[in-house]
């Protein structure tokens, strides 16, 4: 007998991060996300949930306005783990986070100003289920990409 199911929502996104106070600066202070609260994992709970021997986890998990929230989590153990891995948006296994904002200049600018930078110049899409939004990609401290997008502005 098939047992039926259905996704009921989507509750958070998880980024791995090198160093969570910096990545929490940048999500926080920078972007503006609100931060929900801390944890650390560890032991078989974390290793079960995750499927990683050893693991020990600390974890940010920072609200975004409209209620999606951004888990960043920084693995203290196992010590094995790949860093600084630069995937590009083009390579398999490469996610991003699409966000909306109300104003892509000012929101570049600050970027800018904490030190990090958008990947090219906004374009505006003029076909498909997103024409009129202004959208461009710019990378969180460890190589995250985040894709910003603005709505068409009303004349």
């Amino acid at each position: 007998m098939n047992k039926s199911f259905r996704i009921i929502g989507a509750d958070h996104t998880g980024i791995t991060v090198s160093n969570l106070e910096r990545s929490l600066a940048f999500w926080r202070d920078v972007l503006g996300f609100e931060l929900s609260h801390t944890a650390h994992q560890t032991g078989e709970q974390a290793r079960e949930i995750t499927g990683v021997a050893g693991a020990e986890i600390k974890l940010a998990v920072l609200k975004a306005p409209g209620g999606h929230k951004i888990e960043l989590l920084e693995y203290l153990a196992p010590r094995d783990r790949r860093k600084n891995v630069d995937l590009q948006p083009c390579d398999v296994g490469s996610v991003h986070v699409a966000l909306l904002v109300d104003d892509l200049d000012v929101v570049l600018e600050r970027i800018a100003a904490s030190g990090w930078k958008a990947a090219g110049k906004p374009q505006t899409l003029e076909r498909g289920p997103n024409a009129g939004k202004s959208v461009v990609y710019v990378r969180d401290p460890d190589g995250t990409t985040i894709e910003l997008m603005q709505l068409p502005k009303s004349e």
